[in-house]
């Protein structure tokens, strides 16, 4: 089922049991950081807060908060499908060279035969309520502050609109937005992210950026703002394609950037590359540290404007499990195929939420030759924000890496960590507060595969305990008469 907007996934969700009403007063101050994360831990439902002390409006958390939720967002029982159907798009759209670069030109091939592009809407849902120059109050939203040491309140569950002020490509990013005061935030986007590259494209212009924060729309618009798209796809077509529906977009009323018409709230402003940069966090970050404080650019809000009922959706980030992980898990089930577009070898790949996502990666490859291990592994550390992984493990075809005990056991018996790990420098994350330096630091390659003799391995290699399918089967059909209870 592909929902319309965010007030009708509500709606799905009470229905099918998967969302919990909360009308006692809470507080957008740690205590709903709090009740959330108990219920995060266990994967447990949607909450919708109705008596938010520090705001005007309800607010809205977990609604990806689970396998089952994060498939339903995206129309589908299972997240493997949306893969499926690229990998018969990727089909489809082949043409007869079988290369390198044949490869790489089916990315734009997957744009131009996208039959879902974004629409241009005169009227939408969000713009039902206007407030504009002095009207402008965010302290009117019940913007979470979440953890302690946090540096004040932030808008969480964001999608980022920018246009590139040259080409005028647009971009949608999930990034964190401060609360400075009622008209003014903070726009944390690192220096690996499209809205960063904007911004210092507008600073080299001499010109001002226009922006838009949005929050909420239809779920599959929302989560398109945390994937990582190839170039020449945008986040509205890659939403469109999700949803076999294209995304209605409305114009701004105070500049020309364009949001989805489904949105709750819209955010309308600028940014001037000319003015200061502005202390932003601290903030308790994906990776279940504090990411410290730093200096970041401010956005001068010009309107907010929302829909007549609005809601306010957020999400809270910190040591995983979170919502998060299960955005997370999405990303990987949906691009898999587009890892094979350059590397058919690999047969899988997993990045457990404990991993902080990028920083550990489980690959299966299909091994061909001696030292395969290590080209899929240096091959994924080129593959976009792939880049900022800290350690790729490399394993066998017959390995299901995402049974993370099942690749920690295989890997830990067939490594030898003197041959099989190398070590080579790169970017890293600017959340992480290990590294070296900022944004820089090591990277991690291992070989778990079974080795070769070309590989240094002269000794004979032994097979895995399996017990024969003959047994199994009859284990199977015996079992009820043993009396021993499954639970």
């Amino acid at each position: 089922m592909i929902t319309e907007n965010l007030q009708e996934f509500v709606e799905f969700l009470r229905k099918k049991g998967e969302l919990v009403d909360v009308h006692e007063p809470v507080s957008a101050k740690f205590e709903i950081t709090e009740i959330a994360d108990r219920v995060m831990k266990r994967e447990g439902p949607a909450l919708l807060f109705h008596n938010v002390q520090n705001g005007d409006l309800p607010l809205l958390i977990n609604i990806f908060g689970s396998r089952r939720r994060m498939s339903w967002a995206l129309g589908v029982e299972d997240l493997n499908e949306i893969g499926r159907r690229i990998e018969e798009l990727l089909e489809l759209t082949k043409g007869p060279g079988e290369g390198f670069m044949a490869k790489l030109g089916l990315l734009p091939r997957l744009r131009e035969v996208s039959k879902f592009p974004p629409r241009t809407t005169k009227r939408a849902p969000c713009q039902q309520i206007v407030y504009q120059d002095d009207e402008v109050d965010l302290e009117r939203l019940p913007v979470q502050t979440c953890w302690p040491q946090d540096g004040g309140p932030f808008i969480t569950l964001t999608m980022v609109h920018t246009r590139d002020p040259e080409t005028g490509e647009r971009n949608a990013g999930m990034y964190r937005v401060q609360r400075f005061d009622r008209r003014t935030v903070g726009l944390h986007w690192q220096r690996h992210k499209t809205g960063a590259a904007h911004f210092e494209k507008a600073k080299r212009m001499g010109v001002k950026l226009p922006v838009a924060v949005t929050l909420g729309g239809d779920p599959a618009t929302i989560y398109s703002a945390s994937a990582p798209l190839p170039p020449g796809i945008s986040e509205f077509m890659f939403s469109g394609f999700i949803r076999r529906k294209p995304v209605r977009l409305v114009k701004c009323l105070t500049h020309d950037l364009e949001v989805p018409a489904e949105s709750e709230i819209v955010i309308e402003g600028y940014a001037d590359p000319e003015e200061p940069l502005r202390l932003e966090g601290p903030f308790g970050d994906h990776t279940g540290f504090y990411s410290l404080a730093d200096h970041y650019p401010a956005m001068h809000v010009t309107a907010v404007t929302m829909r007549q009922d609005a809601l306010y959706p957020s999400t809270i980030v910190g040591r995983p499990p979170m919502e998060d992980a299960w955005m997370g898990y999405a990303t990987e089930r949906i691009f898999v195929p587009l890892s094979r577009l350059v590397m058919p070898e690999i047969v899988n790949y997993h990045m457990p939420p404990e991993g902080i996502f990028h920083n550990l990666v489980f690959v299966s490859i299909d091994k061909q030759y001696p030292g395969h291990a290590f080209k899929v592994g240096a091959g994924m550390l080129g593959q976009g924000l792939m880049s900022l992984a800290k350690m790729i493990v490399v394993l066998d075809a017959d390995v299901n890496v995402e049974d993370v005990k099942e690749a920690w056991w295989a890997t830990l018996n067939n490594i030898d960590p003197e041959r099989d790990i190398r070590m080579l420098p790169g970017p890293i994350d600017v959340l992480d507060h290990s590294s070296r330096a900022f944004s820089y630091g090591s990277k991690m390659i291992v070989d778990a595969t079974r080795k070769w003799p070309e590989e240094g391995f002269e000794r004979e290699w032994p097979d895995k305990i399996v017990m024969s399918e003959e047994i199994k089967a009859l284990v199977d059909q015996k079992w009820e008469r043993y009396g021993i209870p499954l639970d």
